[in-house]
């Protein structure tokens, strides 16, 4: 496997390491904190402060009073879309010490942090044009009424971000909550709470009202399910795992909360014989193994048609043992580290269980150097529908392939799973196209392409890959309620 020049660019400071609540940065009132890391030395990069339940109180009430008090909720729409612009160029400003703090703290090399860093900027300023632009509508009523529809904020939503894609996921669910003119009480993961912190302050810089963004570090079992449970939490939005998603569920139950939910995938991504056969192998090679695999849409089950079967693999196979591992922070890198220990002991867990399952080792399944959390990319062959690597989200560079004849067998073999997020198939044929595109169960389907994710297209998943949808306008109806005002007239 080839090592990146461990030629590092210079890194970033730390800048802040404690709560944002109401404006200020304060110190957890018990005291808490734990430690964040450089998944590519395992070294500590800073001790970070943990909110506890009376954290969470104060961020919620700070949140209540910025919406029903404060200047935010009488605030021009046209003025928060302006704040909202505002925080999008500084983002812009700042955008190399952001990216290199994200692939610092999350491992993620710095060219994909790079480009994440654009997709905030233009998640940012695509949703500050629609805070104006949010309207209700007149309704033609029998007898002499005048009934007409506002469309208000929900209140204070708690939202709960993964560790994969940190300011990306922040800028998906502060764009549609702040046009729409809620405030936001956020618990970043506490894997990469450092680039989320950073953005506070840009907040703050851009002149965002004091409790109208409040950002609480800390753990799921105590900061999440605290803000989870808070009776003056109107909804709650989490990216993540779907089993954290059904303890959130049934914790939200007592409140009655909006919840909306973006979680894993074991996506399908399809690849017939009449393909272009170069594109879909770099396609393929892109679905997997971009982040490492840490990436909820990853194309980990590879469908690959009979008559191309080998011949496929063996280049499949090729491209990944001179894939380039090494310091995130060096240009030249391809591939990071994963995201902490645990998590790679979880990917080489799923590695041994695949061969002793039965499956063909092409390439890879260990860890790469003796430093840092770094897996080779993987590549099973020969997988059968039912082995874990086929069913569980490994979300590692690991990828099962699994030969089919037919278009009718894919497309079912493709939908038996639970999850629903994504998918993709490989073919000139116009008419398979759109055939899997109608009948594969997923929230989002390429054709001929792979991780194409833009703001103004929704995005989420069909049955245990979520509830609701993020991105484009369908993300503004998850953030409003709607409220019907009738005027009998004389």
């Amino acid at each position: 496997m080839a090592q990146a020049t461990m030629k590092r660019s210079a890194t970033p400071a730390i800048r802040q390491t404690k709560l944002l609540i109401n404006g200020e940065w304060l110190d957890p009132v018990e005291g808490g904190s734990f430690e964040t890391y450089n998944p590519a030395t395992g070294q500590v990069l800073a001790k970070v402060a943990a909110a506890s339940a009376k954290d969470v109180d104060k961020a919620v009430k700070a949140a209540r009073r910025a919406l029903e008090s404060g200047p935010w909720g009488r605030m021009d729409a046209a003025e928060r879309g302006r704040l909202m612009f505002k925080l999008a160029d500084l983002v812009e400003r700042e955008s190399d010490e952001l990216a290199k703090m994200e692939s610092l703290n999350c491992g993620k090399t710095i060219n994909d942090s790079l480009a994440d860093m654009q997709g905030v900027v233009n998640t940012l300023r695509y949703y500050a044009g629609w805070a104006d632009k949010i309207e209700g509508r007149t309704v033609p009523v029998r007898g002499n009424f005048l009934s007409y529809t506002l469309r208000q904020p929900v209140g204070v939503i708690g939202q709960i971000i993964p560790w994969n894609f940190p300011l990306l996921m922040l800028a998906w669910k502060w764009g549609p909550a702040l046009a729409c003119g809620n405030t936001v009480v956020m618990k970043p993961a506490e894997q990469t709470p450092l680039t989320a912190l950073r953005m506070g302050e840009l907040a703050m810089e851009a002149g965002f009202p004091a409790g109208v963004v409040n950002l609480l570090n800390g753990m799921g079992e105590t900061t999440g399910a605290a803000l989870v449970s808070h009776p003056d939490v109107d909804k709650i939005a989490f990216t993540g795992h779907v089993d954290t998603a059904k303890i959130i569920q049934k914790a939200a139950a007592d409140t009655l909360k909006r919840v909306t939910f973006e979680l894993g995938g074991k996506s399908p991504n399809v690849v017939f014989a009449d393909c272009d056969m170069d594109e879909a192998v770099a396609g393929a090679f892109h679905a997997i193994y971009f982040h490492g695999g840490q990436c909820c849409t990853a194309g980990s089950r590879l469908f690959v048609e009979n008559k191309i079967h080998q011949e496929f693999v063996e280049r499949l196979a090729e491209k990944a043992k001179e894939r380039k591992i090494g310091d995130p922070l060096d240009p030249m890198t391809e591939q990071g580290p994963q995201v902490s220990k645990e998590q790679m002991d979880k990917i080489l867990g799923y590695c041994e269980l695949g061969q002793k399952q039965g499956a063909t080792l092409m390439t890879g399944g260990q860890r790469h150097g003796d430093k840092g959390f770094f897996v080779e990319p993987t590549i099973f062959d020969n997988v059968k529908d039912d082995m874990a690597i086929a069913k569980d989200e490994i979300f590692g560079p690991v990828v099962s392939v699994l030969p089919f004849q037919r278009v009718e067998e894919v497309i079912e073999r493709a939908n038996r799973t639970f999850y629903g997020l994504a998918a993709a198939v490989w073919t000139q044929d116009i008419d398979k196209a759109h055939r899997f595109a109608r009948e594969v169960k997923a929230g989002t389907v390429w054709v001929n392409c792979y991780h194409i994710v833009d703001t103004t297209t929704p995005f989420g998943g069909f049955k245990m890959s979520g509830q609701g949808r993020e991105n484009g306008e369908a993300a503004l109806e998850h953030y409003t309620e709607s409220k019907t005002v009738t005027v009998k007239l004389k």
